[in-house]
């Protein structure tokens, strides 16, 4: 039109200028700051408050400028939010499943309309968050809270939880870190403008760990779970050591992953995706590049092709740039040679994005990553050695593989001990699949089906069936009950020598000395136990270790007709047995026959389980497809409880060794013959020699040889409260896997209830999870 000012289409084009800004209705982030005058308080009751007289913490952002302030709870502040958080639970666990997936569900649709708030909020803090991908995440967990009454009709919320698992009825406490703190009280007000109860979400901003230890000591918590750094996560778990409450520890900042890129990758492709993952995205975890010696070449000249005219990365501080610059002079020192896109500037908290080539895994800079934008570089020859750089780290988050060869990508997968692999990409989640923190990457799970299901037993309590053991502590996972007695007899009229159970042979303890073992109303010794101690917990680990790798190996029928084998060896003894639990606990034949009869019966359960509780290829909303896989934990250390010996132990080790794990088991002190009478069963089975181990002796001196053996990686305890309370103070270093029961004096878990809920929830507690991405153009 003559005289129009409007730019052409060719116009455009030739300049490429941004178009405005599309107008919308939702106000932007800078605009919600100096809404609450670029000062913000706690969110407790439905409402952002800003108590008087409390000290704050300034928030900078990309540039140093003052972005805004937050407040520091102090104590009143947390004893107010956990009686909000408690009146919150009332009004929240009373909907319905149905009314709290539609709250859920328009909190979603609340978080699209103000996506682009949110996303620039998290853009000024520096946090790494997709409003898409937590839309997702609540679309996906309202279905969860839809199915809820389908799947337990009968249940309860737990109560206050200080975590993210309200979509059960329960109560949250969230405590974020400094920089999350804005976005996170943004959530909170869409959240409850939704429709969620006042109290059911609180958030307490503070200024350090003490917060978070004193949120967790109060009296109306149920369930911690921390996601941040290692060292907060240990001093964490250490204060709330002894008291009770369930602790889950996800460390997901600061980890190294390994990127591996062979021979039949397409090189151009994953160059360009590990300088989006190394140097563009904002890092929570660091990079190793492992190379395959016959590409490196290739790949160090498009690096530094791709790498030229980048931008200096901006550092948190003066001090990080210090950390940068001793880092890469130790490299230089070990015979590194730099990819730099630029020479770095004298001074400032800035620095180029460097490629460290010629790193070796020992490498100081390498061990301990530096947090500035540095790359180191390996290289390896065959496929073995990339799966062994790749598992040369404590943490176990995550790895990207690069091939074009898929029948290589999930060997390499399958091998790695690490919780998500991605294949040809990295980055990619959905909560559609299950993914569990290996080694010092934590002790929990997320995500998934199965993984839900787990959640749901845990963070509910059956209102039908009375449950003996309190909800605030771990569930009991696997344990089982071995025994051995010289020579068989069926009751017991003159004390016996027992031995116990190593690498397949029953053996004395390597001091030799015995334990005697009283009658139940201890007038007379029934029998003599070996005394066993830290050596042979050290000779059981190494038994268990040589056999697990293969026995996880085997098909999960082949593990099936193994316990199956098993339940017939234990019929076949089962006079004998029934004797040994008669003599030792008191009860009648009648009942010790019951118990061995509810014995195998578990035993026949758990060999059905094994082929029927796999993992799968779940729909993805995005291209591609995507495994999940369960795999072994490993060694796992069990100390039974007092209650029904045989049972327990049974239950216990079916759950264990079902899973392809390993277990070293420390029977009951106070009622260890029916243990040490199922050892015959063992010998005469088909489980090869060394997958299960048991030993004797002192219940609190094997279980400190327990918490302190690095490979065991996980931990089943029935015991006094001092016991949990070591536990959960000493397996920080490396972490490992607890589940806790404190065993009172009126009774303890009533190992006879065969709810599936239950069986589900403690045969999944003996895997860990691992997710496999596979994209597709």
């Amino acid at each position: 039109m003559d005289g129009s000012t409007a730019k052409t289409v060719h116009d455009i084009f030739q300049s490429m200028e941004y178009g405005p800004a599309a107008t919308s209705s939702t106000a932007t982030a800078q605009a919600w700051l100096d809404n609450h005058s670029r000062s913000l308080g706690l969110f407790v009751d439905g409402k952002c408050i800003r108590p008087a007289d409390r000290q704050s913490r300034s928030l900078a952002d990309s540039k140093g400028g003052n972005l805004c302030s937050t407040v520091c709870a102090v104590e009143d502040d947390v004893s107010q939010c956990a009686s909000s958080a408690v009146k919150g639970h009332k009004a929240w666990g009373d909907l319905s499943c149905h009314q709290r997936a539609k709250v859920l569900l328009r909190s979603a649709s609340a978080l699209g309309q103000h996506g682009t708030c949110v996303s620039e909020l998290c853009e000024l803090c520096e946090v790494s968050c997709s409003p898409s991908s937590l839309i997702r995440l609540l679309q996906y967990y309202s279905s969860w809270a839809q199915l809820r009454d389908a799947l337990v009709p009968d249940w309860t919320p737990l109560g206050v939880l200080s975590s993210d698992l309200f979509l059960l009825g329960n109560s949250v406490i969230v405590v974020p870190g400094r920089s999350r703190a804005p976005p996170t009280l943004l959530l909170a007000q869409l959240f409850t403008g939704a429709g969620l109860p006042a109290g059911a979400l609180n958030v307490l901003t503070g200024s350090d760990m003490s917060l978070c230890a004193r949120v967790a000591q109060n009296a109306n918590i149920g369930y911690v779970a921390y996601s941040g750094n290692k060292q907060d996560g240990v001093l964490l778990c250490k204060s709330t050591a002894g008291m009770g409450i369930p602790v889950s520890v996800s460390p997901n900042i600061g980890a190294r992953c390994p990127f591996i890129i062979f021979e039949s990758a397409d090189i151009d492709s994953a160059v360009d995706a590990v300088i989006e993952a190394a140097f563009k995205k904002k890092r929570e975890v660091h990079w190793v590049l492992c190379v395959q010696e016959s590409v490196v070449d290739s790949v160090v000249a498009r690096l530094g092709l791709r790498m030229a005219g980048m931008k200096c990365v901006a550092l948190h501080s003066d001090g990080d740039r210090g950390l940068v610059d001793a880092a890469v002079r130790d490299a230089q020192q070990q015979g590194a040679t730099l990819i730099q896109s630029c020479a770095a500037p004298s001074s400032g908290a800035q620095y180029p994005p460097t490629v460290l080539c010629g790193a070796a895994p020992s490498s100081p800079f390498v061990v301990n990553p530096s947090p500035g934008p540095l790359l180191p570089l390996m290289t390896f020859r065959s496929n073995t050695e990339a799966v062994v750089l790749g598992n040369h780290s404590p943490h176990g988050q995550a790895a990207s593989i690069w091939t074009e060869d898929l029948t290589l990508a999930l060997e390499t997968a399958k091998s790695l001990s690490v919780g998500s692999v991605w294949v040809n990409s990295h980055s990619v989640s959905d909560p559609c699949l299950p993914v569990s923190g290996h080694k010092d990457s934590g002790t929990c799970t997320d995500g998934g089906q199965e993984v839900c299901t787990t959640i749901c037993d845990f963070f509910t309590s059956p209102r039908s069936i009375p449950v003996s053991t309190p909800v605030l502590v771990f569930l009991p996972s696997s344990s089982l009950l071995p025994s051995y007695m010289l020579p068989p007899s069926s009751p017991i009229s003159a004390p016996k020598v027992y031995l116990q159970f190593v690498g397949g042979k029953p053996c004395k303890s390597v001091s030799g000395c015995s334990v005697a073992v009283q009658s139940p109303g201890g007038a007379s010794v029934l029998a003599y136990c070996p005394d066993g101690g830290r050596k042979d917990v050290r000779n059981a680990v190494e038994a268990a270790v040589k056999v697990q790798p293969s026995w996880m190996k085997k098909s999960p029928s082949a593990r099936a007709q193994s316990l199956y084998s098993l339940s017939k060896g234990l019929e076949a003894k089962r006079r004998d047995i029934a004797g040994s639990i008669n003599v030792q606990t008191g009860l009648s034949m009648d009942e010790a026959d019951k118990e061995v009869e509810l014995s195998i019966a578990r035993l026949s359960d758990w060999a059905a389980y094994c082929d029927k509780v796999q993992g799968g290829s779940p729909a993805l909303p995005q291209s591609g497809s995507a495994l999940s896989l369960p795999g072994a934990l490993g060694v796992v250390g069990v100390v039974l409880p007092d209650e029904s010996p045989l049972l327990s132990m049974v239950t216990l080790l079916g759950a264990a060794i079902g899973n392809g794990n390993a277990v070293v088991m420390v029977p009951s002190e106070k009622y260890p013959l029916p243990a040490l009478a199922l050892i015959q069963v063992l010998q005469s089975s088909d489980l090869p020699a060394g997958l299960v181990n048991i030993i004797t002796g002192s219940r609190d001196q094997l279980t400190v040889a327990l918490a302190t053996h690095s490979v065991i990686k996980a931990i089943w305890y029935w015991g006094s409260a001092e016991g949990c309370q070591y536990l959960q103070y000493t397996c920080t270093s490396p972490l490992k896997t607890l589940r806790l029961s404190c065993q009172k004096e009126d009774g303890g878990k009533d190992w006879t209830w065969s709810h599936p809920s239950l069986l589900e929830e403690m045969w999944r507690s003996a895997v860990q999870w691992k997710s496999v991405w596979i994209p597709t153009a």
